[in-house]
Parts: structure tokens; sequence; C-alpha cells
């Protein structure tokens, strides 16, 4: 009699025991259960900024921020490269520049020639040939004066352009910015070209 009030008293205890208990704010969760219920998405986020400590360290920090500006400098690059405006540096920034670049890398540009052409005038001046230093002096005059023309009609049709795409944005600075990029050999300008000799613009630049 005994022993079978002894079983009947454990088989009621049982399920009590695998219950959940709280003790102050931590919760015990039943045996074989998961653990834990799955975190929101505020919960989660808030585990990510947790995880997100300071650096302990100097020499941690250093390492932190080198390895941002890594990841900044790949960006510039990558951006350099494709034309993706998201990761330009300012000076390249906006849809204005892009067009002034567009303008510019469309069109053949005899400023592209005046490096090549005035190495072979000093070096035809320097000859000790009295010709030949003549012609040089001739080639850079006719040179300078080609690129000058140029310049102008550049300035004047990329003003004309912005104007009538951009009328309410700054035409300053545009000019230097589209003169020194017509002066340096197109495969080696950067940001990269987007657009061939000769092709059409956009529309839009937006």
């Amino acid at each position: 009699m005994r022993l079978t009030l002894f079983r009947r008293t454990t088989s009621k205890t049982a399920p009590e025991a695998a219950a959940p208990t709280t003790t102050g704010e931590e919760v015990v969760p039943r045996a074989g259960a998961k653990g834990r219920p799955t975190p929101t998405r505020k919960e989660a986020e808030a585990a990510a900024r947790a995880r997100a400590k300071p650096a302990r360290t100097r020499k941690e920090q250093t390492a932190r921020e080198r390895a941002d500006r890594f990841a900044k400098q790949q960006k510039v690059r990558e951006a350099m490269k494709t034309g993706d405006d998201t990761f330009m540096p300012v000076r390249d920034k906006g849809p204005v520049r892009r067009l002034v670049r567009d303008l510019v890398d469309s069109r053949f540009s005899f400023t592209e020639l005046i490096l090549p052409l005035m190495v072979i005038s000093l070096v035809m001046q320097y000859s000790g040939s009295a010709d030949l230093a003549n012609t040089g002096s001739l080639i850079l005059m006719m040179t300078l004066l080609l690129v000058l023309l140029d310049m102008t009609f550049l300035r004047f049709k990329m003003r004309r352009e912005v104007r009538r795409r951009f009328p309410d944005d700054s035409l300053k600075g545009l000019t230097f910015y589209a003169v020194t990029r017509s002066m340096q050999i197109k495969p080696m300008r950067l940001p990269k070209p987007q657009v061939k000799i000769g092709a059409r613009l956009p529309e839009t630049y937006r």
C-alpha cells in the first residue's frame, strides 16, 4: 500500500518539474525545449549593435580604421572604372560633371595632342639645326593656336549644353574641369570614359 502511494505521488510531481520555473527575471525552459524564443527583428538588430563594440585597444582601433579606408578606396577605384556616381569623389560627383565628362569624351580634341607635339617641338628646337628649330617653333605656335580654338569651342558647347539641361545649376569650375580632362590622353582619363568618340549623349542625366 505504501509502495502504491509513493508511485502515485511521483507521477503527479513529474510534470510539475518539467514546467518552466521563474527565478527573478530568468526563465528556465522545460527539458527538451528550444531554449529561447526566436528573436524578433528588433532583438536581432540590437544584438548586431551589441556586437559592434568599440575597439578595446589602440592597435585594434588602428586596424579597423585601416580596413575601413581600404574598403572605401576600393569602392572609389571601382566607381572610377564603372562610372558609378555613388562612390565618386566630390570633384567628379553629380549629373552635371558626368555630362561634362561625356561631352569631352565623345569628341576628338586637339588638346590631347598638345603634350606630344610640344615634346616634338622642343626636340627640334634643340637639335642644333636652324631649319629644324624654325620648324619646331612653327609647330609649337600652330599647336597652341589650334588648342586655343578647340578649348574656346569646347567651352561654348559645354556651357550651352549645361544651361539647356541644368538651367538651375552653377557653371563655376566646369570650364577648368572640361579643359583639364580634354588635355589628358583618353585611355588615361579618370573617371574612365563611358562613351565613345562620336557617340550620342543621353537626353537626361538625372
